[in-house]
């Protein structure tokens, strides 16, 4: 009996696949009455051409130029390169805040905060700044500043430059 009833139920099954195809059909016989457009040809592709670089009358390429600067003066004013950079000159200028003053037998030392909030103290000839700023002067109110920037000559030049004491 379960053999009779699998047997049914495969007919069943294998007579309902077979109707419902007339939409398929139709679809089928729909795409394939459209007209098909033109495929556009492949596009030729121009032979390559390799460049011939002879070094007669051109400079080589892979050999640094320094470039010549009949303005720039070598005898101005340049940054001492050779010296020990100090902690305040990994900042910009604009980025230290002056915070008060100390004065001792020693002299009068600034004290200067840092962006990662430590206290700094700046005496004269200290240097601040991404500039090559020396301190030329300390008062109550403000660190006078002598920065070195380039000057786009290949040379540099001296500017003023100051710290205000913040409130």
């Amino acid at each position: 009996m379960n053999a009779r009833a699998c047997a049914l139920i495969c007919v069943a099954v294998l007579a309902g696949c077979g109707s419902g195809m007339s939409d398929l059909d139709r679809y089928i016989a729909e795409v394939k009455a459209r007209k098909s457009k033109d495929i556009e040809p492949i596009p030729q592709i121009k032979p390559y051409q390799p460049y011939e670089y002879t070094m007669a009358d051109k400079r080589d390429p892979f050999v640094l130029v320094e470039p010549r600067n009949e303005q720039a003066n070598p005898n101005g004013p340049r940054p001492d390169l050779r010296r020990n950079r100090e902690p305040l000159e990994d900042y910009p200028l604009d980025a230290l805040r002056m915070v008060g003053i100390i004065s001792t037998p020693q002299g009068t030392f600034a004290l200067v905060k840092a962006p990662d909030a430590v206290v700094h103290r700046v005496a004269l000839h200290d240097h601040m700044g991404q500039n090559y700023g020396e301190v030329v002067h300390i008062t109550e109110s403000e660190i006078s500043l002598l920065e070195l920037v380039p000057d786009g000559f290949g040379g540099w030049t001296q500017r003023q430059a100051s710290l205000a004491l913040s409130q």
